[in-house]
């Protein structure tokens, strides 16, 4: 989101999921589309069927190498070097860039282009591990084959340098022309099925619903009025501050809902140790995860089946979600639940009978929200922005101007993962997800198939490292880091390169966030999930 609203003035998918499939060329970088966004992968081999060209950009050998014209196996971590060599500066000297959108849309180009002088193609071919030849071959495609979608997922923001990369993605769509028109533009994939719809709703510490931000005195005014409360005028703390803090002793209390960090955050054991520490937890989830085991108050919250209300997915879609059957037990839907404790406090404006009500109060104060009501999403969903009743809604961003005015080039520079391999630890670590299980395994780990299917995780090496650490396929491994160690299952493909190891972070008993890097990105505070260094030892 930082990446994308300092370039565009807007931090979403830029374009809808149906126009992927009229793409005439794909650049799918740091995103393992089938296993992690299996309908939206759905639309990329549509468009190959069509005879669309696609550039994949992984350190992995996953599905879509096999139907890629290039595919480029860069190092971890290298995503800067990637984009701003192998793409922008041999698109510019080679002269396939649009000067034309460059002068009428865009600023800062000049800044932009000089920094790409840093990037020649020997420094870029070290830096990356990618030859030459396919670096020429990638940019051709994507600058001469219009209209050119980019699709990201973690793969790229998880870094210490995670808005970089996103910031060089937005480079290259300017570059090319291929922004704010049909089956274009920068397109980030959301990790779940209502990440958009909490970013929009204002679950960040830096602004309220629909992005407008807390340190401007005018909308800080406006939501004071509109909620007869006094707030607080500069942003708050991020998911990994705010365990800081804990630690530090600043923040006494947390209320966690529908988040499991002992197994999803980097340097998972010291999240552990802040649970511990904190005065008092609350956690609402709809099953006792593993973070829910250190609450000092669990509330027992309904399922999507279970309630009413709406999920704004990957495309800006808000999307009408019905109640299918009655709660479980004595559980409730999260805002009755939300309600009744802030009734507790003493707060007002509470006093909801229908999340309608809470939809039509949304409206009134986020502009992007303003036309969106139930009875209009009764048929089909409405994409933001939707300012008015009679609004049709907005499939594509940008397509007459950007949201910030004019499109914003960012000059870069090349800055290596934190951790790099040495004799200690000489493997780079990374991390991903399974077509089988989604995200912490709260729920797809009590579905019996599913387990049937992917019963554990197994950490992935390469024949060649298997061979030289006499390391047998099947065989349990210890992976140490420096940050603590966990006991896995190897296997041993060629889908990770020599030096490369990877593992799923779905499993409990062999939990991979053990070993990944705290280290924060200085703009969005994500940690460097995709890159760390480790050693693996046969189990004795």
């Amino acid at each position: 989101m930082a990446g994308l609203a300092a370039s565009f003035g807007s931090g979403a998918m830029t374009n809808s999921i149906s126009e992927i499939s009229d793409a005439s060329c794909i650049f799918v970088i740091g995103s393992n589309t089938p296993a992690a966004h299996p309908v939206i992968a759905l639309q990329i081999k549509k468009a190959v069927a069509k005879g669309a060209k696609l550039i994949v950009a992984n350190p992995r050998e996953i599905e879509l190498c096999h139907l890629a014209d290039v595919w480029l196996r860069h190092r971890p971590g290298t995503d800067v070097a990637l984009l701003m060599g192998m793409m922008m500066k041999f698109i510019l000297d080679e002269g396939l860039a649009d000067l034309e959108f460059i002068e009428e849309c865009c600023e800062n180009f000049d800044a932009f282009e000089e920094s790409l002088k840093k990037f020649d193609l020997d420094f870029v071919e070290k830096a990356t591990g990618v030859p030459g030849d396919k670096i020429a071959q990638a940019a051709r495609l994507y600058a001469t084959n219009k209209p050119s979608s980019i699709i990201y997922a973690m793969g790229i923001t998880q870094h210490s340098h995670g808005t970089d990369n996103v910031l060089a993605t937005a480079n290259l769509a300017m570059l090319t022309g291929n922004i704010g028109k049909p089956s274009t533009g920068v397109n980030p994939l959301r990790g779940q099925n209502n990440v958009q719809g909490a970013c929009d709703m204002g679950a960040l510490p830096n602004v309220y619903t629909g992005y407008q931000r807390v340190d401007n005195p005018d909308l800080q005014k406006k939501f004071e009025n509109a909620w007869g409360c006094g707030l607080q005028p500069s942003p708050g703390l991020t998911l990994t501050e705010i365990f800081q803090a804990v630690e530090g002793g600043d923040i006494k209390a947390i209320y966690l809902m529908g988040e499991n960090p002992v197994l999803s955050d980097a340097d998972s054991k010291h999240i552990e140790k802040a649970l511990e520490k904190i005065d008092f937890l609350v956690v609402q989830d709809i099953f006792l995860s593993e973070t829910a085991r250190f609450a000092d108050v669990v509330l027992p919250a309904a399922s999507f089946a279970e309630k009413e209300g709406t999920f704004t997915n990957t495309e800006r879609r808000v999307q009408r979600v019905r109640k299918a059957i009655e709660p479980a037990g004595n559980s409730l839907p999260d805002w009755q639940i939300i309600s009744m404790i802030a009734k507790k406090l003493g707060a007002d404006g509470f006093d909801y009978n229908d999340p309608s009500q809470i939809m039509d109060e949304i409206a009134s104060v986020t502009p992007s929200y303003g036309g969106i009501n139930f009875a209009r999403l009764e048929t089909c969903g409405l994409q933001w922005p939707c300012p008015a009743t009679d609004h049709p809604g907005t499939p594509i961003l940008h397509m007459t101007k950007f949201a910030c005015g004019l499109g914003k080039f960012s000059p870069l520079q090349y800055r290596p993962s934190v951790e790099l391999p040495d004799k200690e630890y000489p493997f780079i670590f990374t991390t991903g997800r399974s077509l089988y299980h989604y995200h912490t395994g709260t729920m797809t780990r009590k579905v019996s198939g599913l387990n049937e299917i992917e019963p554990e995780a197994e950490i992935e090496i390469s024949p060649a490292d298997a061979s030289a650490l006499n390391i047998t396929d099947g065989e349990r491994v210890k992976v140490s880091s420096r940050r603590g160690e966990i006991t896995a299952k190897a296997k041993l493909t060629e889908k990770s390169p020599p030096g490369v190891v990877y593992m799923t972070f779905h499993f409990a008993e062999c939990a991979a966030n053990i070993l990944t890097n705290p280290t924060l990105d200085p703009v969005a505070k994500i940690p460097e999930l995709k890159v760390c260094t480790v050693r693996i030892e046969r189990v004795k």
